[in-house]
């Protein structure tokens, strides 16, 4: 983090193609003021007096710093949000302390990630216990990285048949009981639950679920099309990982990826690296999901941003090789390597979306879905000035998180 720039007092423009919406301003430019966004349009219409880039005089002798940046080809974008994501940089939010999470959030913070969710494991309950009181913490204090916006908790209630790389032995059925509990402990902190609606009492959950806003998402899921349908009219209304760990789509059996495409209820998120869904498969969903309702993840794991080896996730040992992320069984994908960067590009050159298109599935849906879009996920004025900085070639020149370029 650049301590010139965390001054409320410094003025920052950024110029290049600016992301607005649905749109690209060619010749554009973003103009920062402490934390928040104080103009975003073209530079032909930039106030005359935010032209002044070394020294802003004033008239009564005192000077206001100002600072510019202009990369020639590149792209100014919202920050990234990541809803899906376990660790990074060797971490792993099971393990969360301040240490643990001020790495987490400062690896993801470096490629392009400006908000995120604690993603935890099934795992016994005293151990997500501790998890949330650690968060919980965590985010009572200035966070000086990417800003954690709460917690995903992916499981404990899924389904025994579709563990993929969460440990099958803390697999428990839906428990509102605990769900009440922690929401009573900790208001407000559970964002999102990952559930298999097809089990008993889910339907209970995902109406308590939507009750307190809190996603209903369901994920390593058994579930018939059928139950999907029952689930999404009890109020389920988003899917994790889509097409991984959930029955699949079949021309006479649609399965719970069928119910996932058909129903504009359910927002879904994707891993977009090539190995967890294929391009097309992913161009399918951007063609069906194009309501705000698709949300680029990267479902990282603590191996993201280091070497191949052996590393767990949670408890559950797994071996990473060429990039990719697998259980000892040497055939179960176990969460990714994944950047969020690095899906955007995917997205981009080998999907086929537009920038502005990707921007959103990383930007303002997932904004959306955590209701956090009156203050990020775009670059509107009065919003936070959670910004990125890439070059024609789509890599990461510059992370700038509620005004302060890390």
């Amino acid at each position: 983090m650049n301590s010139d720039e965390s001054s409320g007092s410094i003025t920052q423009l950024l110029y290049g193609q600016v992301v607005v919406g649905n749109d690209m301003i060619e010749k554009g430019v973003v103009v920062i003021q402490g934390q928040s966004i104080v103009y975003a349009g073209s530079e032909e219409d930039l106030p005359a007096d935010w032209t002044s880039v070394d020294k802003a005089s004033h008239t009564d002798g005192t000077a206001e710093a100002a600072s510019m940046v202009r990369l020639e080809g590149g792209y100014l974008l919202p920050g990234f949000i990541d809803i899906h994501v376990h660790g990074g940089n060797g971490e792993d939010f099971m393990d969360s302390s301040p240490r643990v999470l001020d790495t987490i959030t400062s690896f993801h913070g470096s490629q392009g990630t400006t908000a995120m969710l604690a993603t935890t494991m099934t795992a016994p309950k005293e151990q997500i216990d501790r998890v949330l009181g650690e968060v919980h913490a965590y985010m009572a204090q200035p966070m000086p990285h990417a800003q954690l916006e709460g917690v995903h908790l992916e499981g404990p209630f899924i389904s025994p048949n579709w563990p993929g790389a969460q440990n099958p032995q803390h697999i428990v059925p839906p428990n509102l009981a605990w769900m009440a509990e922690w929401e009573q402990r900790y208001p407000g902190l559970v964002r999102q639950l990952t559930l298999a609606p097809e089990r008993e009492g889910a339907l209970e959950l995902i109406t308590w679920l939507r009750s307190h806003d809190i996603t209903a998402a369901l994920g390593h899921t058994d579930a018939t099309y059928e139950e999907v349908e029952q689930a999404a009219a009890a109020g389920l209304n988003h899917a994790v990982h889509a097409f991984n760990a959930m029955t699949p789509l079949h021309h006479r059996k649609p399965g719970a990826a069928g119910a996932v495409l058909a129903d504009p209820r359910i927002e879904a998120e994707v891993i977009a690296d090539g190995i967890h869904v294929h391009p097309a498969a992913i161009s399918l969903l951007a063609k069906l999901k194009q309501n705000h309702n698709l949300i680029l993840i990267t479902d990282a794991m603590s191996a993201t941003g280091l070497e191949d080896g052996h590393y767990t996730l949670g408890d559950v040992p797994v071996i990473v090789q060429d990039g990719v992320a697998r259980l000892e069984d040497g055939v179960t994908l176990a969460g990714s390597t994944l950047t969020m960067i690095e899906g955007f590009r995917f997205l981009v050159q080998q999907v086929g979306l537009s920038i502005p298109e990707a921007s959103q599935m990383a930007s303002l849906n997932p904004a959306q879905s955590l209701n956090i879009h009156d203050r990020t996920g775009s670059l509107e004025v009065g919003k936070q000035a959670d910004i990125l900085l890439l070059d024609a070639d789509l890599n990461l020149q510059g992370v700038w998180i509620k005004g302060m370029r890390q």
